[in-house]
């Protein structure tokens, strides 16, 4: 009886204890497979460091406030050190705590940045006449304007740096950098966005040191000038010079992208054309960048290299290619120099200048280590140029273009092999198309989420518009401006003028195509966050688990597509206001909108700027000089809209009651207390407080205000206080 007792009890136990190693067992399989998964990408694992730095810099950014970036910092360090300690040595231990730490130290470099870049900024709109020091010179010919970036002198008790717009008319001789001029001129803070979603100028300025903008209101008087010699104002003098000259032997449209491409001066393009190129996908050819160096340092390579090779005692005795990467160094530098070294431009040169570095090591010419080591150091020299497109777009570009390449099945479909010509040209032209079409998904979340459209035929325009660019339009007219000190650069300007006319014809058909531009209302950060992570996980990795990174991508597709645009938008003055109609059209408060606010409002709403309407077109309207009154249908709720667009008195008793019978109420003035909606008064007073409104009508209505989205970053203005009035948690007036 006693051994049949103790048989279940012993059996028990063996259970028991299967169960208690199970556990372990299974999580030794795990890591050994990691381990295994890290060892076959363990050539892959140094390109996610500058990852890290981005996703520390971008947390900052989508973060809102000082505790929630303490917070991060806390937890990156925390996965740091438990990488450390818990991986035993292993590569899984030793690969998280580096990602932690390149995260930590990126959003630590960012808010370090953001701390010391910050300096006075105008409070509020003012008229002063003050002394300053020109900084920049940027002429806009296509404005008939000029723009300055000025340092005023301490006794102004202005900002340390002030951009102004000054008429043409009112630009003297001898607008030079390190010339003291004296103006009159309107100033206010710079821009934040006019609504949720658009451009926020003030944190660019924020970073750039600028305080303040406007515009000169008399003609501008140089009092001390420019003194001669420095290299700044040379340099400035002969970027000038230069754009003149272009534009003197190039008038009209196309002198206006020929100055662009040689001095990053896009004053003189025009506005249509601008668009064209927009449209087309062909904007990046205009802004000075890594095409353009590229083009300049490769044709001096190899313009140096042949000359050199001609003498046959230094072909003999020299590594020429490191000379001719050298030369080819110097000459990207001076193009960078002379383009106003700004910060894409400069950082298109560190990428040049590590390909160089890899040339002369006799390593490949373009890796994705290469790109990974230049994206590091941009990130560590301006970890705020991370949030803007022109980071993302560039090495979004060129991340999916050598990655695609390097793959093994691309490497063998287009590589070089015996084979007749057309054969070779179809290969050719087969790896330009696909090439364009991975560059265009590649960027397209970036411009959908950036700029709120994305291009349909961009991939068939570049392989015509870059190749044209390249190998035609820049060696013709740096072979014009060299002829030109002979006098002899007449017939390379003629094939200047024929190329750019092609370039010009081609973006304007290419964008006036049916369907050449989709827009896309809105893409949340969540969104934008899952298609990049997901982007990267299928570019950075080799192995199948790549293939993971679709459900990324898919992921912030489902987010985009499920996201609700706004159905009412008000900007931060109260000015204007758009609204989307039942059949997407966008109905604007003013019929006189100026054509950047028009296009940013229709662009927010997913519309083309061309199609907007206005308020009184819309169904259920009646609008009149003063108010308009409509009524939105949205889901089973009818929804009563109150604006008022002119400055001038309303009768108080019909104020009041259009007042009590609308839900919402929009004025670029303050209403008085008698003046209560239902739901919503959005008069100048809320407004101050909340900037530009992104309104979502509906079951669950929602409005987003510029502020949240700022929330607690330095270039946040500070709420005002508002004694005396009741407001609910989110600040709007519940009265």
């Amino acid at each position: 009886m006693g051994d049949v007792a103790r048989g279940p009890s012993i059996a028990f136990g063996g259970r028991q204890t299967g169960r208690d190693e199970a556990g372990p067992a299974a999580r030794r399989r795990l890591s050994a497979r990691l381990e295994d998964w890290l060892e076959a990408e363990r050539g892959q694992l140094p390109l996610w460091l500058p990852v890290g730095l981005v996703t520390g810099v971008g947390a900052w950014f989508w973060l809102p406030s000082p505790t929630a970036w303490c917070g991060f910092l806390s937890a990156m360090a925390a996965v740091a050190l438990l990488g450390l300690a818990f991986g035993r040595g292993g590569r899984t231990g030793r690969a998280a705590a580096l990602f932690a730490l390149a995260c930590l130290l990126g959003c630590s470099l960012i808010w370090v940045r953001a701390e010391r870049a910050g300096g006075t900024t105008l409070v509020r709109p003012r008229v002063a006449r003050f002394a300053a020091t020109i900084v920049r010179v940027e002429p806009l010919p296509a404005r008939d304007a000029t723009r300055l970036l000025l340092r005023p002198a301490g006794t102004a008790r202005l900002p340390a740096l002030v951009r102004l717009t000054v008429p043409q008319e009112d630009v003297p001789a001898g607008l030079m950098p390190g010339a003291i001029i004296v103006l009159r001129a309107r100033l206010v803070p710079p821009p934040a966005a006019a609504v949720p979603g658009a451009y926020d100028y003030s944190a660019v300025a924020w970073f750039q040191g600028i305080g303040a903008t406007g515009r000169a209101l008399d003609p501008v008087r140089v009092a001390v000038p420019a003194a001669r010699g420095g290299p700044s104002v040379w340099l400035a003098d002969a970027r000038i010079t230069l754009t003149r000259h272009i534009l003197a032997e190039l008038p009209g449209g196309g002198g206006g992208v020929a100055a662009a491409l040689v001095t990053g001066d896009m004053g003189a393009v025009t506005v249509d054309d601008n668009d064209a190129f927009r449209r087309s996908g062909l904007a990046h050819l205009l802004s000075v960048s890594g095409l353009h160096l590229t083009a300049a340092v490769g044709a001096t390579m190899f313009v140096a290299l042949r000359l050199l090779a001609l003498w046959p005692w230094l072909a003999l005795r020299a590594p020429l290619l490191l000379i001719a990467a050298g030369i080819g160094a110097l000459c990207g530098i001076a193009y960078t120099l002379l383009t106003g070294a700004e910060v894409p431009t400069v950082r298109s040169l560190i990428a040049a200048l590590v390909v160089l570095a890899g040339i002369a090591l006799g390593r490949e010419a373009m890796t994705l280590r290469l790109v990974a080591a230049g994206a590091t150091i941009c990130v560590l020299g301006w970890p705020d140029s991370v949030a803007g497109p022109s980071f993302q777009l560039s090495f979004a570009a060129i991340l999916s273009i050598v990655a695609f390449h390097e793959l093994p099945w691309t490497r063998r479909a287009f590589e070089q092999r015996d084979e007749g010509r057309r054969r070779k040209l179809g290969r050719e032209l087969a790896s330009l198309l696909l090439t364009g079409l991975v560059v265009e998904a590649a960027l397209a979340p970036i411009a959908i989420f950036h700029f709120h459209r994305a291009g349909l035929y961009g991939a068939a325009a570049n392989i015509v518009a870059i190749p044209l660019t390249t190998f035609v339009i820049m060696p013709a007219e740096a072979l014009a401006l060299l002829a030109d000190i002979l006098g002899l650069g007449a017939p390379f300007w003629w094939v200047t003028a024929r190329a750019i006319a092609l370039l010009l014809w081609i973006a304007h058909t290419t964008g006036a195509l049916p369907g050449a531009v989709t827009f896309v209302p809105t893409m949340s950060r969540a969104a934008f966050a899952a298609i990049m992570a997901g982007a990267l996980w299928l570019a950075l990795w080799r192995t199948r688990v790549r293939l993971v990174g679709t459900a990324g991508v898919a992921v912030g597709i489902v987010l985009t597509l499920a996201t609700h645009p706004a159905d009412l938008f008000v900007t931060g003055d109260g000015r204007h206001l758009a609204v989307r109609g039942a059949d997407g059209e966008v109905a604007l408060l003013r019929e006189r909108t100026g054509d950047y606010m028009r296009s940013t409002l229709a662009e927010l709403s997913g519309h083309d700027a061309d199609g907007t309407i206005v308020l009184d077109e819309l169904p259920d309207t009646l609008c009149g000089p003063d108010t308009c009154a409509a009524t939105l249908v949205c889901g089973r709720r009818a929804w009563h809209l109150l604006a008022t667009r002119s400055p001038y008195p309303v009768d108080r008793p019909a104020m009041a009651q259009a007042c009590a019978a609308a839900d919402i109420v929009v004025s670029d003035r303050r209403l008085p207390d008698w003046c209560r909606p239902r739901w919503l008064k959005a008069d100048r007073t809320l407004l101050a407080d909340t900037g530009g409104l992104a309104i979502r009508l509906g079951a669950e209505p929602a409005v987003i205000t510029v502020r949240e989205m700022q929330a607690g970053h330095p270039w946040a203005p500070v709420p005002l206080t508002l004694a005396g009035r009741k407001t609910s948690d989110r600040g709007f007036d519940t009265r």
